[in-house]
């Protein structure tokens, strides 16, 4: 028989043949058996180019990461800029109930402004890391293992004297001598480290290597109380599965991004090792606090904020993970859903029916229906949000709930601080000699409409260029993207361009049944974008 995992808080999810634990997050040491979440989308995930938020859209995703049940939040490394600092300062005073981690390299300088950036926390975390691998002693920072032990020692004494949470990290791991790691973290653990990471920083090793090393360090570390967490890089591919072995040698905190992100191919998926885990834990008696419900939303609004799409395929969140074409697996599904599917859309937060509201419908729908999808709007959102959906609903047969989900983002980015330049209309005329000639008429908060007119060599390039006029900005666009948010020949359309600006990659996104609109709204959800990261220099201006 299953051990099965207590909790204080939890609602056992039927859906079907299946019955999905959803757990509200646990306080630290309460259980053996549990697999605490350390998301790093904040901090790891952030630093993927393509990634970068400002301010305002790190406490968004804070606040839904709260939201899923994750531990801790990474929410920055506080002294890489006064932008950081900022972000991991607010998210520790506004975002309740996980932990809040600052990174810090093993200085006082770094620790002291972690420390600092955390305080307001109700619970915080210094998250302070060196390496473990003659590579990275011997070419990066160019100390012996013993020095780089003192060094580690006296970095974990001093985070304990300014909190109570320290977690400690030796960074390559995995190509690192075993009996120096026992060493380092022995040392740090005795010196106030209360968790030991173990990570695969450059996603070398392989599972059963892995799940050896883990175990190898488990066994030989000899402080009680200690949590053994790992951190692992998907450059083979195998971030998840490395993981999930680590879990199985007795690691019991995992470091992981949502829908993957992170440097270079990315970390541990945090949809992923929560699901593996969740989907066996009857059989391993392991589970993790997250509120499954919640990945779907919290995945799209990953994907809204940076305007990097997950591909179709992905786990769990992508857009096919529970589409069924062949013949074979329709039948089987719509006889017993058990024959393909191991878990239910609805487990993860995803709608199994079409149509959730229509024209006809009222606010009172719409506010329900977003609160069930963990959305929350005030009032004013709530009635901005209804307009447009009314507008939607009078060019869709259907509303389907990714509509939703793209409405509330488009409400979320108009409120961001920057130009805030909407389109009032457009209109576009070609003929098959001549070149389109698009008429765009623009508003700028209270201002009187501006219109302008511009050729290009198709209707979006036309209402791009006069756009650029209007708004005195040219932004090189290095990436567009086009999607269907929905299925059928009505659906709106996801429009997606980024630019490379200043070393950094920002992104707009726009929504509409129009492809045309949908790029207009996506490049001036650029504009802003730009303005609000202070990088209008670096923005050619336009000839008046």
């Amino acid at each position: 028989m299953s051990k099965e995992i207590p909790n204080h808080r939890s609602t056992d999810v039927s859906v079907g043949a299946f019955t999905f634990r959803d757990d509200k997050a646990l306080e630290r040491n309460e259980m053996t058996d549990r697999v605490r979440i350390f998301d790093t989308t904040l901090r790891d995930g952030e630093q993927s180019p393509g990634f970068s938020m400002n301010i305002d859209e790190k406490i968004r995703m804070a606040s839904q990461l709260a939201r899923l049940g994750v531990d801790i939040i990474e929410a920055g490394f506080p002294i890489a800029s006064p932008g950081d600092f900022e972000a991991v300062r607010r998210i520790a005073t506004e975002v309740k109930g996980p932990i809040i981690a600052g990174l810090a390299r093993i200085t006082e300088k770094d620790i002291d402004r972690a420390a600092d950036a955390v305080a307001p926390a109700e619970r915080r975390r210094i998250h302070t890391f060196s390496s473990g691998s003659d590579i990275h002693l011997e070419h990066m920072l160019r100390i012996s293992r013993d020095e780089n032990l003192r060094r580690s020692v006296k970095a974990v004494v001093h985070a304990r004297s300014r909190v109570d949470d320290v977690e400690y990290s030796a960074q390559d791991t995995t190509r690192s001598d075993r009996d120096y790691l026992v060493d380092l973290y022995t040392a740090v653990a005795e010196a106030g480290a209360l968790t030991l990471n173990i990570p695969d920083t450059v996603g070398y090793t392989m599972p059963h290597e892995y799940e050896e090393l883990i175990r190898y360090i488990v066994e030989r570390v000899k402080v009680p109380g200690v949590i053994f967490s790992v951190h692992c890089h998907n450059d083979l591919g195998l971030a998840v599965a490395n993981s999930l072995a680590a879990v199985r040698a007795g690691a019991r905190q995992v470091e992981c991004t949502i829908n993957g992100i992170g440097e270079r191919a990315g970390n541990c998926s945090l949809e992923e090792i929560a699901m593996a885990l969740r989907v066996h834990s009857k059989a391993t008696g392991i589970d993790t606090g997250i509120v499954s419900t919640e990945i779907y939303n919290t995945s799209r609004l990953l994907t809204s904020i940076t305007g990097v799409p997950v591909q179709p395929n992905k786990a769990i969140v992508g857009d096919n993970a529970f589409a069924h074409e062949s013949g074979i697996h329709q039948d089987g599904v719509l006889k017993a859903r058990a024959t393909y599917e191991i878990m239910t859309p609805e487990s993860v937060g995803r709608s199994s029916h079409k149509m959730v509201l229509g024209k006809h419908s009222g606010k009172h729908a719409l506010q329900d229906r977003l609160k069930a999808m963990g959305f929350e709007p005030s009032e004013v959102q709530l009635n901005t949000v209804f307009e447009n959906f009314k507008l939607l609903a009078d060019k869709k047969k259907e509303v389907f709930d990714e509509d939703l989900v793209a409405l509330m983002a488009d409400e979320s980015e108009s409120v961001e601080v920057g130009d805030d330049w909407k389109l009032v209309s457009y209109s576009v005329l070609s003929g098959s000699t001549s070149a389109p000639e698009a008429t765009v008429i623009l508003v700028r908060d209270s201002q009187p409409p501006v219109t302008g007119k511009a050729s290009g060599d198709g209707p979006v390039d036309a209402v791009l260029k006069a756009i650029r006029d209007l708004t005195g900005k040219t932004i090189d666009i290095d990436t567009y993207q086009l999607k269907a948010i929905t299925g059928g020949t009505d659906a709106q359309g996801e429009v997606a361009v980024s630019a490379r600006l200043g070393g950094r990659t920002l992104t707009g996104q726009g929504r509409s049944t129009d492809i045309i609109e949908a790029s207009a709204k996506a490049y001036l959800a650029l504009i802003r974008r730009v303005s609000a990261n202070n990088m209008t220099d670096l923005v050619m201006k336009s000839e008046p």
